[in-house]
């Protein structure tokens, strides 16, 4: 299974629940037992600090506690405003929204009708064995970034599909959503069958009466009797995209052993034949989440975890439009984003995000699109200006038509406060922001 902390590590580190500052925005990097976590920073530290201020001083004026004060959605703006001052002007947000809850909830609710789509949704199967995933949402609660999980131990039954219903579609303002899943050379460890992924779009868009989930088909080029299943999806399942990993199993990362290339003639163009003749041409390809620290471990994998074959894949497949998952970046884990902050800052670059905003000049074409599911939510709290720098290389180098709206939830519980923090993003419209 997935690569923990040792006892040794785990020595080295205090309780996140009795150590660190519950906050709406983190103010320092926790870790979820797979990686030591970087220190807190100077930066991290006096915005900590300033938080802890401007919310004792707002909550006093309310009659509350601090800690309540910082639930409400003045908290989430004081927050976004202390960012501002420490980190430079990034989010769109006023003293009157931090200073007035009433304003806050006003605000709040005037864009509960905007239409969002969110490309990039998952839950995990009932017999499911993926302990990683309740680890990132008890995190997550930790870290502040969704402080409703930090209310409750998580478990197995808070990433099944009751929970992602009511995440997705009761606590967001989420209007439609994909659901995709990940393989594993281990049967048990798929995520989800994609049966499953088209009985539970079938149910929500049942109930809803109206199509308010749309279904990935995972294909998985190299294993064995990968082009038959394909076959049967087209014919039974009709899904709205296919979806692959090119490092083969990313649960086991260390136990994969079909890894695969996107531009591969004699494999992965095969399958490429028959999206083609499908009613679906829509490929999602997960790329990126592979830092350092993963490519000592595995380094025949970054090969595969790279942008580099995008672009020939495209240019060969006009008829089909490719969709990269998390837009292609890779700092995750113990390499944090600190450091696709300090690659922006010294070079104007980031792994490998510039590479893939690069693709339609260089190759010629227009069918590569972005996904930002995980990216955003790991750059905006902590370093909002790469954020920023992400947004703005993606929708140069792409076109703002071809850079689309994921979360990666329900890992981080309700996909809300990355709603929440696109939407004070000085990059969006402050009236009606498209998402």
């Amino acid at each position: 299974m997935t690569i923990r902390l040792s006892a040794d590590e785990y020595a080295q580190l205090d309780p996140a629940e009795t150590q660190a500052f519950t906050s709406p925005i983190p103010c320092q990097v926790i870790s979820n037992g797979e990686f030591l976590p970087a220190p807190q920073g100077p930066l991290q530290k006096r915005f900590e600090a300033r938080l802890k201020e401007r919310a004792g001083i707002l909550a006093k004026r309310h009659g509350i506690s601090r800690r309540a004060f910082l639930r409400t959605a003045s908290g989430m703006a004081s927050a976004f405003l202390t960012m501002n001052e420490v980190y430079g002007a990034v989010f769109q947000v006023s003293e009157a929204e931090a200073a007035d809850p009433e304003l806050g909830d006003e605000h709040a609710g005037r864009l509960s009708d905007q239409f969002v789509m969110d490309v990039h949704t998952h839950f995990l199967r009932d017999d499911t064995r993926l302990q990683t995933f309740v680890d990132i949402r008890t995190d997550t609660g930790k870290r502040g970034y969704n402080p409703a999980l930090a209310k409750h131990p998580q478990t197995f039954e808070d990433v099944k599909f009751p929970i992602y219903v009511k995440e997705m579609f009761l606590d967001s303002d989420t209007k439609i959503a994909v659901l995709s899943g990940a393989p594993s050379d281990v049967p048990r460890d798929w995520m989800l069958s994609n049966g499953t992924i088209r009985d539970a779009c079938d149910r929500v868009n049942q109930f809803a009466g109206s199509r308010r989930m749309l279904p990935h088909f995972i294909f998985v080029p190299g294993q064995p009797g990968w082009l038959e299943a394909i076959d049967r999806g087209i014919e039974l399942l009709k899904p709205a995209g296919w979806k692959g990993y090119t490092i083969g199993d990313n649960t086991h990362k260390e136990l994969t052993r079909y890894p695969w290339r996107m531009d591969d003639p004699a494999v992965t163009y095969r399958g490429y034949e028959k999206f083609a003749k499908s009613s679906s041409r829509l490929v999602a390809v997960h790329k990126g989440l592979f830092p350092p620290s993963d490519e000592r471990r595995f380094p025949r994998l970054t090969q595969y975890a790279k942008v580099d074959d995008v672009g020939k894949a495209a240019k060969d497949w006009p008829q089909l439009d490719f969709l990269i998952y998390h837009a292609g970046y890779r700092y995750v884990g113990d390499d944090n984003p600190a450091l696709a902050a300090k690659q922006f800052d010294d070079t104007g670059r980031m792994d490998w995000v510039s590479d893939l905003t690069e693709i339609p000049a260089k190759y010629g074409v227009t069918n590569v699109y972005a996904d930002v599911g995980a990216s955003f939510a790991a750059l905006c709290l902590s370093h909002p200006r790469a954020a920023a720098a992400m947004m703005g290389m993606l929708i140069k180098g792409l076109g703002r038509d071809h850079v689309l709206w994921g979360t990666d939830s329900l890992w981080f519980g309700s996909p809300q406060w990355q709603i929440e923090a696109f939407r004070e993003t000085t990059w969006t419209p402050r009236r009606s922001p498209r998402v």
